[in-house]
């Protein structure tokens, strides 16, 4: 992988956000380009696919070129409805493909025959396999290192050689390993992993239904932390421990500062989440799909290179999450707007608030 430096990656992204339509479009093109980009995202599960991911890549596409218009489609975790999306994307004529894949090898065939068809496939928070044009995403192993940091310094005096759970992503989302690395570069000879699950799909009954066969196996006693991939798996470990009746709950992680998660480190119940800045994502994914449009190179949008399985060197752009927990709140996610303090501080959550040094709304 080929990297720049961190003030030319910064610069970069910020460039993206603030970049005028006519800047991409050169000196004579601004507003003649009239094509479609096709937008295929992998889930309803998580909220952020529907409530930020799809909103900003479409608000950017249009303030960079006006004149594009945009497919959507949501496989609601179905691969072969994935595939069926991209089929009928590719013979409505549409001329570059955005797809977060709901499964990165079987998703490979397709995107093979959207090349063949002269139609470029930027990928989308996740890398899948086949030739891909550009890749968007957000440094895994960095999510996973600050879910462990995070983990450790909730646990106190038990982060030395105390017991933890390994709540691990979805097997076939090539994400979920990278997290896992990066979590156990810091786990690795401070605490003893009793446990480790995969979590298809992502989903909360899975976590759910993990969390449970943990809690049988070691008792409730033995389990001093919880890594927890992503916040929907978070809910189901959180749900399954207050089920079987934990006075005091363990740390729990998360990531995708989703809003019920956040709600949750306000009242003390998860230690903290990942949030990823997805304004800057979209925006990236909305550049490249642009200039993929445009017949251009993305070369000079990409801070980097990554290698799939199948295709080396691939322009790509990688972004610097963030570590949110309580005390983060005000500086992250009610300054860049991602919630406001009505929607965090309900009147459920007024004294939890307070204590979080959060203002409720009237």
């Amino acid at each position: 992988m080929r990297a720049r430096t961190r003030h030319v990656v910064a610069a970069l992204v910020a460039g993206l956000l603030v970049m005028p339509a006519a800047a991409c479009a050169g000196n004579d093109r601004t507003g003649a380009d009239s094509f479609t980009v096709g937008l295929l995202l992998p889930s309803r599960t998580l909220p952020r696919w529907e409530h930020f991911d799809k909103p900003l890549i479409e608000k950017r596409l249009k303030d960079l070129c006006p004149r594009c218009g945009l497919e959507y489609a949501n496989a609601d975790n179905d691969v072969t409805r994935q595939q069926q999306q991209m089929t009928s994307m590719v013979t409505k004529g549409v001329r570059v493909l955005i797809i977060d894949a709901t499964d990165t090898k079987a998703l490979r065939s397709s995107i093979q025959q959207a090349h063949a068809a002269g139609v470029p496939v930027v990928a989308y928070d996740r890398l899948a396999e086949g030739p891909i044009s550009g890749y968007v995403s957000f440094d895994g192993a960095q999510v996973g290192k600050l879910q462990a940091e995070a983990l450790l310094k909730a646990m106190g005096d038990r982060a030395n050689g105390g017991s933890v759970v390994m709540m691990n992503g979805d097997p076939t989302n090539p994400n979920a390993a990278w997290f896992r690395k990066g979590a156990l570069s810091v786990l690795t000879g401070k605490v003893n992993i009793r446990r480790s699950y995969d979590t298809p799909g992502w989903s909360t009954d899975n976590a759910h239904a993990n969390m449970s066969a943990a809690i049988a196996a070691l008792g409730l006693g033995r389990i001093d932390g919880i890594l927890a991939a992503n916040d929907a798996i978070a809910a189901g470990v959180i749900s399954a421990l207050k089920g079987a009746q934990v006075r005091k709950l363990p740390p729990v992680t998360g990531q995708d500062a989703d809003l019920d998660a956040v709600r949750r480190i306000i009242k003390g119940e998860q230690v903290m989440t990942v949030y990823k800045p997805f304004p800057a994502e979209a925006a990236a994914a909305a550049a490249m799909a642009v200039a993929l449009g445009r017949g251009e190179s993305v070369r000079d949008i990409a801070t980097t290179t990554i290698n799939s399985p199948t295709t080396k060197n691939i322009p790509t752009v990688l972004l610097t999450p963030r570590a949110v927990t309580a005390a983060d709140i005000r500086r992250t996610l009610l300054k860049d707007r991602v919630y406001t303090i009505g929607q965090l501080c309900t009147q459920a959550l007024r004294r939890a608030c307070d204590k979080a040094g959060l203002e409720a709304a009237d």
